[in-house]
């Protein structure tokens, strides 16, 4: 049975019944449609922690959507499961494949530069300087791209750019 049929509460089944409406009443092709209910079904699993059936879907929905901004969004998904699973790695991967179809996404230059600060942070936790100001350049090279997209956002990451000295004058409104 697919999950948009096995949602148990109310929030759930409301966008599982507006999301099927649109569907049906979307000018779309078979094959798109497709892609969605696949897509928004990984969304609901991966809301529901269920990673492994979240990127099943996802995986799905990659091979039948064609639209690249729609590829996209799904790639940022997938990204954010292996970020929720330590697999930083792939993450940085499918976020870089995202940013290769759709080079406006700001959310994935901010989860690229949360990385990267992530692991400069346990660098160094463990002593090693070097690395750590290496990956604090890499977050804050990401967090500028993210900002400069999205002025108004990111908020923290801009205090942290100022309060490093790790940013430039121009990227603050």
């Amino acid at each position: 049975m697919p999950r948009s049929q096995r949602n148990d509460n109310f929030i759930d089944k409301s966008f599982t019944v507006m999301a099927d409406l649109i569907l049906k009443v979307m000018p779309t092709n078979r094959r798109a449609k497709e892609a969605f209910a696949y897509y928004r079904d990984g969304m609901s699993a991966q809301g529901d922690g269920e990673y492994a059936e979240a990127l099943e879907n996802y995986e799905e929905a990659l091979k039948l959507e064609d639209d690249p901004n729609d590829k996209a969004f799904i790639l940022y998904n997938m990204a954010l499961v292996f970020t929720s699973n330590g697999d930083h790695d792939k993450a940085m991967e499918l976020y870089n494949e995202a940013l290769e179809l759709n080079s406006h996404m700001p959310q994935v230059f901010n989860n690229m530069a949360v990385i990267h600060h992530h692991i400069g942070s346990i660098a160094e936790e463990r002593g090693d300087q070097d690395e750590a100001d290496r990956r604090f350049d890499l977050a804050a090279d990401f967090w500028t791209k993210a900002i400069r997209l999205a002025p108004n956002n990111y908020i923290e990451a801009q205090n942290w750019l100022k309060t490093t000295g790790r940013g430039t004058v121009d990227v603050y409104f």
